[in-house]
């Protein structure tokens, strides 16, 4: 059977996979041509009332617990007023992308085939998700550490050239505060995943067809926890929940893309470079 038409079998039984119900809270996310098209929706007719955080727990890479999450409560009546709201975020939105903070079972499911039953057989055989991973953060700690420093100009060529012109606005706009908190040393990540894999083609036209592969990472950061461990300090279990720590937690999501066309060889580049707080989406 041919890639054009295993992709096609793969994408329908991704559609079924769509089907089937989504407990998760409401996100959204990029939809590629031909094999996935997926986004998660909030119950119809349901309006968000409030956000806070759930205790959730997640092991991170050096075999500390954290404890920390985040739930929302549904009403279906439209409430007379607006909650007040908190103190707003503190980290501006570098880019206009969903917020991405746990992985997704579906996704997950998903994820497999498309590096077991597309990428490795007809894109790359030595491809290897688990040393992606530790690439992606590599290239966080390289990104974080250029926009930190306002140096846009040495990320030509890592980080595509539209993405760079909507980060440099943004930037500009930072204080220099708010551009030392993006940045991220790779041993402070303690938990990390590959959100969505993703191959994008041209269906018309077989033969001549342009392949991509767009992996979409996200990373849970604890800012200070190399020196932590080094120094040998206990972490506390429900480090996330605690007031001294929720300014020092980010999540990053980064999507990397690369094209397999044959015959072109090119490198992973990052076209959405996304910091956020968790703290800042619960005081909104």
């Amino acid at each position: 059977m041919s890639f054009y038409n295993r992709a096609l079998k793969l994408n329908q039984f991704s559609r079924f996979l769509h089907t089937v119900p989504s407990n998760l809270p409401a996100s959204s996310s990029r939809s590629t041509s031909g094999i996935l098209a997926s986004r998660l929706r909030e119950p119809l007719g349901v309006i968000p009332q409030q956000r806070r955080l759930a205790l959730c727990s997640t092991i991170g890479s050096n075999g500390c617990v954290f404890h920390y999450g985040q739930r929302c409560s549904y009403s279906t009546e439209a409430p007379d007023e607006l909650p007040p709201r908190g103190r707003g975020r503190t980290l501006p939105k570098l880019m206009d992308f969903p917020e991405i903070i746990w992985p997704s079972i579906m996704k997950s499911i998903k994820n497999w085939i498309m590096v077991h039953f597309i990428i490795r057989p007809y894109f790359d055989r030595e491809f290897s998700l688990p040393e992606f991973v530790q690439g992606a953060k590599q290239a966080l700690q390289v990104v974080s550490a250029s926009l930190a420093g306002g140096e846009l100009k040495s990320l030509d060529g890592l980080v595509d050239r539209q993405t760079l012109n909507d980060l440099k606005n943004t930037i500009g706009k930072m204080s220099v505060a708010q551009r030392y908190d993006l940045m991220v040393q790779k041993e402070d990540i303690y938990f990390s995943f590959p959100y969505q894999v993703g191959v994008m083609f041209d269906e018309e036209d077989e033969a001549s067809q342009k392949r991509f592969v767009e992996i979409t990472m996200v990373f849970h950061v604890l800012k200070g926890l190399k020196g932590m461990v080094e120094r040998g300090e206990t972490i506390p279990l429900n480090v996330g929940v605690m007031p001294e720590y929720r300014d020092k937690i980010s999540i990053c999501n980064y999507r990397f893309i690369k094209e397999f066309t044959k015959g072109v060889d090119s490198d992973w580049t990052v076209n959405v470079v996304s910091h956020f707080k968790p703290s800042d989406l619960i005081d909104e």
